[in-house]
């Protein structure tokens, strides 16, 4: 199963689907959060793709690991700002309320533990006035990242004999899922007390949810 849902996402179908649903949760996010004309946003783990498959004015401000990119430090396309940095700790680079809003999709499972996911929410809480923060659902029937269902729901020795399975010809992909730890919709909660709450569904199965606080101006 793992070989199939590798090669399909690198096919076009996958990549239109992907699009499609990508930009769907950007209505909603839109709709939501109503970031203001001109406003300032910083996408935490993100990519400059998905801010480009719509029309904006926003000044987009993209923070992923170093060599996500093939330049070092910081580079400007016009409006976007790409920026190389620890997402759970930007105190360095950025002062408090440095941005309107602080986006991030599907990324704060990947931080690290509880930990590091609790740094990274507070770096969304302080560098921006609204926020949203959106992470796959661990009742979603079929898991965004390995495909397999139910995958959250398997007793650990059995993802564990999955992992070592999927490592011999996968093993960064591998790797990348041993690291990924969902959250709840509780501890979501938890690390955005002030947020409200958007449950994404498709027929009826809880997909993703997102922490999210709508921009007010001051």
């Amino acid at each position: 199963m793992y070989l199939a849902y590798a090669r399909m996402r690198k096919s076009s179908k996958y990549n239109s689907i992907v699009k499609s649903l990508r930009l769907e949760r950007m209505k909603q996010f839109l709709s939501l959060v109503k970031p203001p004309s001109n406003a300032r946003i910083i996408d935490l783990g993100g990519t400059l793709e998905v801010w480009q498959w719509f029309d904006h004015d926003f000044d987009v401000t993209v923070v992923n690991l170093p060599d996500a990119y093939k330049f070092k430090n910081s580079k400007s396309f016009g409006k976007y700002t790409v920026v190389e940095g620890d997402a759970t700790n930007l105190i360095d680079t950025f002062s408090d309320r440095s941005f309107d809003i602080v986006f991030s999709n599907s990324v704060i499972e990947h931080v690290g533990d509880e930990s590091k996911q609790a740094d990274f929410a507070s770096e969304v809480i302080r560098l921006g006035e609204g926020y949203w923060v959106q992470t796959p659902s661990n009742y979603c029937p079929l898991e965004p990242h390995t495909s397999v269902i139910g995958y959250w729901l398997l007793p650990e020795f059995v993802r564990q004999s999955l992992h070592r399975k999927w490592e011999k010809k996968l093993p960064e992909w591998t790797e990348m899922v041993r690291g990924t730890r969902v959250l709840s919709r509780n501890r979501m909660r938890e690390l955005f007390p002030e947020s409200q709450f958007y449950i994404e569904r498709k027929f009826l199965f809880e997909k993703s949810y997102t922490a999210y606080k709508p921009f007010a101006e001051n």
